[in-house]
């Protein structure tokens, strides 16, 4: 058809920047997720642990609190690494437990309604699109592990004295460290079974069984071979195990195995890093604008 009135004029409006275009996906998203009450409401739980680690924190140095409740300073949890690294761990488990709720669905529905030639027909790359969807999971997990786990920190620096806090550096490291690996391992394994089992519930059974299978693997090929191989096959195990490595204790979980049993940090960290290649490996083979049925 003819035009014959050049009234065209291109987008004037302002850009947006290159690196945070894959932020479009998460934010749409979340106003699909918190539509919900009931996820509302279980997300909001998940910041009663850091209140009730804020609480132990401050009744350590405040002593007509620890009058008014009857108790000593000695009956109290000590502040150190084995106290932070049990907050990151129920944190971690919460964690776990919105992946299997809000992971299923990330990539799903997409392949199953053909949206992804949407995404990428734009100047937006798969790993962009990829990025964007595991943004979903990262950013409400950061929000409930690492940042509040600084924070409480940071309290207790404060109340401690500036001392306790170059003596214990190491454990903010640790802190966000740990974090981000569990958030990255969630995050790449969720979006990964997504884009490949489209059933909602068999994808959240997978992430299930994942970790529960692995596990069972692992304890049965270290009994079997009395070899310490079977605990980096284990997610559970492999978790522990760099976080042990991280906050400097390495008896806290290993005294319920064997010596034998027990597999060095580094050997974690290989495996953490042969788990994300090879989620990112399965991603490049399934997230593509279009699809070739033989």
């Amino acid at each position: 058809m003819a035009v014959y009135e050049h009234t065209y004029k291109p987008y004037a409006g302002k850009l947006t920047p290159e690196w945070s275009r894959f932020l479009i996906i998460p934010r749409h998203a979340y106003k699909d997720i918190f539509r919900s009450k009931l996820f509302t409401g279980f997300f909001a739980l998940c910041f009663v642990g850091p209140l009730i680690f804020a609480i132990m924190i401050y009744l350590h140095h405040n002593i007509n609190a620890l009058l008014m409740l009857e108790l000593r300073v000695r009956d109290l949890v000590p502040i150190n690494a084995e106290f932070f690294q049990i907050f990151i761990s129920i944190q971690g488990g919460l964690g776990f437990l919105l992946t299997v709720i809000i992971g299923p669905t990330l990539i799903s529905r997409d392949l199953a309604n053909n949206g992804l030639p949407l995404y990428l027909c734009r100047p937006f790359s798969r790993a962009e699109y990829v990025i964007g969807k595991m943004s979903v999971l990262m950013i409400l997990i950061s929000s409930i592990t690492w940042v509040p786990g600084l924070l409480l920190f940071l309290f207790q620096s404060y109340l401690e004295g500036a001392g306790w806090f170059g003596n214990n550096l190491r454990i903010a490291v640790a802190i966000f460290l740990l974090s981000w690996v569990w958030i990255i391992i969630l995050a790449l394994l969720s979006v990964t079974i997504s884009a490949w089992v489209k059933w909602r519930m068999a994808a959240s059974a997978a992430l299930f069984g994942l970790f529960m299978i692995t596990n069972a693997m692992g304890i049965i090929i270290n009994e079997l071979f009395r070899t310490w191989i079977g605990s980096i096959i284990s997610l559970s195990i492999l978790m522990q195990t760099i976080s042990d490595g991280l906050f400097g204790l390495r008896d806290s979980f290993d005294m319920d195995l064997n010596e034998y049993m027990i597999a060095p940090v580094w050997s974690a960290w290989m495996a953490f890093g042969l788990i994300c290649a090879l989620c990112l490996f399965l991603l490049t083979r399934k997230v593509r604008a279009y699809e070739v049925v033989r």
